[in-house]
């Protein structure tokens, strides 16, 4: 029999409370029947999916269900496995806790536990719509929460590993959370991700040109890098849904121009260019 999405939750926390700590006043917090609490008496309580939502109040983003799910279902269709495949070289084998940053619908994080991941892993969105798509997801000793990037709900030096991918940094967070050992991994857009969406959305503007210069520059400034990769490769749009969803699940369709948009819809290109720079990073003290 299936365990329910609840129950799922509650033996998670259970079993990892230590993992997490009070995001109000920063105290460690315990399991209860109904979800994690602080000696502050500040409750958290699961969702009936299993889910517990750490912010004080609701934040609205422009990541919808259909957008996320549009991203979930173009990783499924493979888009970013030699993507994956690379970080799932770089992960430590004794893996005791993952952190996925601005998990989504949680695809990614999940991929990576089907293909050997170790130790708990949580994943956590600003998007309570992402949360609630990633429990469905198959994954095994995995937790989903809805939390502040700048303010992170987890224990100091409780991370083996932090995943940044897609998602903005927040270095000083990620250095509490860290064990001493710990690393991350920070996937970046190179300046050929998504070319042709690009051109085809803002040819002849300046979006239709993009640098990670500045990203890469702070990220030397703050810390160490052990690994970095650049990859390059052409992933096939097969069907009319595979470019739809690719369409839906880029945020360069908000800043399009209408008819550019129809045009585009209209003649669909058959391929599209994942060009990422990968980096696993230990931050300076």
């Amino acid at each position: 029999m299936a365990i329910k999405k609840f129950t799922r939750g509650q033996n998670f926390i259970t079993t990892h409370f230590n993992a997490f700590r009070c995001p109000l006043c920063h105290q460690e917090m315990v399991a209860t029947d109904t979800g994690l609490q602080c000696n502050q008496g500040h409750q958290f309580d699961l969702s009936k999916k299993g889910t517990l939502y750490f912010l004080q109040h609701q934040i609205k983003t422009e990541y919808t269900t259909e957008m996320l799910a549009a991203r979930g279902r173009m990783i499924q269709r493979g888009i970013f496995n030699p993507l994956l495949d690379l970080v799932g070289q770089w992960l430590p084998t004794d893996n005791q806790l993952t952190i996925d940053v601005g998990c989504g619908e949680g695809g990614m994080l999940s991929y990576l536990a089907e293909q050997g991941l170790t130790g708990a892993k949580i994943g956590f969105d600003i998007a309570k719509d992402g949360i609630y798509l990633a429990t469905q997801q198959p994954a095994d000793d995995t937790f989903w929460c809805v939390a502040d990037l700048t303010n992170l709900p987890f224990a100091d030096h409780s991370a083996t590993t932090i995943l940044n991918v897609f998602s903005p940094s927040h270095y000083g967070e990620f250095q509490r959370v860290l064990t001493e050992d710990g690393t991350f991994i920070k996937v970046i857009p190179a300046a050929h991700y998504l070319q042709e969406l690009r051109h085809g959305l803002f040819a002849g503007e300046n979006k239709a040109n993009y640098s990670n210069e500045p990203v890469m520059n702070h990220l030397a400034e703050v810390a160490t890098i052990i690994h970095q990769q650049e990859i390059n490769y052409q992933f096939q749009l097969t069907d009319p849904a595979a470019f739809a969803d690719l369409l839906q699940m880029s945020p360069l369709e908000w800043q399009a121009d209408p008819e550019r948009l129809s045009a585009l819809q209209a003649a669909p290109f058959q391929q599209i260019t994942i060009n990422l720079q990968v980096v696993q990073c230990r931050l300076k003290s």
